[in-house]
């Protein structure tokens, strides 16, 4: 791909605001959720790969969803962090085309990921005697391999779609990071085909990783009705709820995203682009571990020890001293 012999150089990102002790503000809020995305996550991470009994399909899943939570945040939080500090909120056009590019592609498998999760769930309520055997490690790596190759071949497609495009000024981007609709508007050149693969890859990968869920869930509601006991629907409900929580914040939010016209790319998707980007990574791993009796287990078990160990070393060698 030709990255020279363009107009324009680097983008402008307009972002929030122009009112300084706001965009102070924002940059703290913003700070303070990317920190917490990235302690939650490692965190999340740390203990799955540390607790022998966590070592399950679901959460060899839930740490993949918070390495992708980690990366697709990164992508995003720190270029905005510091723009929200500059004077020269810019980004170079190669830069631009990177952050793209990585950006929809952690976002399209996280797409993915959701509906391979589901998957798993429906395995595990429904052949719950197969279970061990037809979720093996085996499958799960090639079903995580997939969702990762589907996100990235996306992603390919479009960053390399819109950077063919003739870039001519203005080179003010509507935003606050390099998003495929911003970018577009940008275009001198038609962007008509550009719109439409957009449409259809957004549309196609929902359809499948939503689909999945979908269908998943419906064989899994059917299952957990003709279980008899009232604590064994609660029990099979709650090995979901998380996961159902998680696809309807993540999915709902990109749809409003992307599935609308170009005209209508404005101040609201600016902000539901925090949510999806920004705060979305971080409530993943409160969504996973709040009411999951076995995160917590293996949090007090593993990392609270650490902290009190610490806190009691501080406190010793203070008196000592």
């Amino acid at each position: 791909m030709e990255w020279t012999n363009r107009t324009v150089t680097e983008f402008i990102f307009l972002g929030f605001t122009s009112d300084p002790m706001l965009q102070i503000l924002l940059f703290f809020m913003l700070l303070l959720v990317y920190i917490s995305t990235l302690l939650g996550n490692t965190c999340i991470i740390i203990l799955i790969y540390t607790n022998p009994h966590l070592h399950t399909p679901m959460y060899f899943f839930i740490s993949h969803l918070s390495f992708l939570d980690i990366c697709y945040s990164s992508v995003i939080a720190p270029k905005t962090l510091e723009n929200l500090l500059a004077e020269h909120k810019a980004i170079s056009f190669l830069g631009c085309a990177v952050q793209m590019y990585f950006y929809a592609a952690y976002a399209n498998i996280e797409a993915l990921m959701l509906g391979v999760m589901a998957y798993d769930r429906y395995m595990a309520i429904c052949s719950p005697l197969l279970y061990a055997i037809n979720m093996n490690r085996r499958v799960c790596i090639q079903l995580v391999a997939g969702a990762y190759m589907g996100g990235f071949i996306n992603s390919l497609i479009h960053t390399s779609m819109a950077f063919r495009l003739t870039f001519c000024g203005p080179n003010m981007i509507s935003h606050f990071y390099c998003d495929v609709p911003p970018v577009l508007k940008l275009s001198c050149s038609d962007t008509s085909a550009n719109e439409l693969l957009l449409f259809i890859i957004v549309t196609l990968n929902s359809s499948v990783s939503f689909g999945t869920i979908i269908i998943s869930y419906t064989y899994i509601l059917s299952t957990i009705m003709r279980i008899q006991s009232a604590g064994g629907k609660v029990k099979a409900f709650n090995t979901c709820a998380s996961h159902l929580t998680a696809v309807l914040i993540f999915f709902g939010t990109i749809l409003f995203m992307y599935l609308r016209p170009k005209s209508n790319y404005g101040y609201q998707n600016n902000l539901a682009s925090v949510f999806y980007a920004v705060v979305i990574p971080m409530l993943n791993p409160m969504i996973y571990s709040l009411r999951n009796k076995e995160v917590k287990g293996a949090f007090n078990k593993t990392i609270k020890p650490l902290f009190a160990r610490q806190w009691w070393t501080h406190a010793i060698k203070s008196n000592i001293k």
